[in-house]
């Protein structure tokens, strides 16, 4: 299945577009996406990055600039490497011991549940409410 996603991705990077770099890039002053800021130095960062894609630079290329230009906290996602691989594992980390705590949650509740009990019969109505019950039931029919 990853394989399948390559050639969109390398895609993706040799021709980006101004809406997928914008919401990957962080405005410095704000703290928010480009696609959500409107600051001078996000209409900078927008004009700098349209003008690297008129020029043909790649996702990568332009990613490299910005950060060169202002620090790897320009980017969106974390970095996969060092102590920031943390914000990718602690995510899927916290999902996997979750499945794994309702699974066993589900097995022990199963081995508990009580098997080969008949249900408890319900006692018969009263002979009026039966016999009322029977006249509303042949109105219907």
């Amino acid at each position: 299945m990853a394989l399948v996603l390559v050639p969109a991705a390398a895609a993706s990077d040799r021709h980006p577009t101004q809406s997928e770099l914008e919401s990957e890039v962080v405005c410095p002053a704000c703290h928010t996406t480009l696609d959500q800021s409107s600051s001078p130095i996000a209409q900078r960062m927008k004009a700098f990055i349209a003008a690297r894609i008129r020029a043909g630079d790649t996702k990568t290329e332009i990613e490299d600039a910005l950060v060169a230009q202002f620090g790897q906290a320009v980017l969106a996602k974390p970095a996969t490497h060092g102590f920031d691989l943390v914000a990718w594992v602690l995510p899927i980390a916290g999902l996997l011991a979750g499945a794994a705590v309702v699974g066993v949650a589900a097995w022990r509740w199963s081995r508990n549940a009580p098997r080969g009990r008949p249900a408890a019969a319900a006692p018969p109505l009263d002979p009026e409410l039966e016999r009322r019950v029977d006249e509303e039931l042949a109105r219907f029919d």
